[in-house]
């Protein structure tokens, strides 16, 4: 067991194509590390999820386009919860400095399902 990690760690991802994700925890709900730099989602690609995904932006900028056309822009410490099934994509995250993202994935916009 890893006993001392840092959320600001920041892996060497530049010049490459895919984001960085590391799972944190699992269980009845999925905690996840991810870190963009200048990684957007593939032209044509939507993610159309099955679980719930609250997630923060630690730090840097990112933008998130939804399927219906709204646009949210997020910078360090803003964060929402996309339900399952709202199509969307990320149009851009910042290099200088990376973004270092925290989801939770779950059913975690069910009344009936308290954490």
């Amino acid at each position: 067991m890893k006993t001392e990690e840092n959320i600001f760690r920041v892996h060497n991802i530049k010049n490459t194509d895919s984001e960085y994700f590391e799972t944190l925890f699992e269980g009845k709900i999925r905690i996840e590390k991810i870190i963009s730099s200048g990684h957007t989602t593939p032209k044509g690609k939507w993610y159309d999820q099955d679980e719930d995904e609250w997630v923060i932006l630690v730090q840097g900028q990112a933008t998130i386009l939804f399927f219906d056309n709204e646009e949210v822009n997020l910078k360090a410490g803003n964060y929402l919860l996309i339900p399952k099934h709202r199509k969307h994509r990320v149009t851009h995250t910042s290099d200088s400095p990376p973004c270092i993202w925290l989801a939770i994935h779950g059913l975690l916009n069910n009344q009936e399902n308290k954490l």
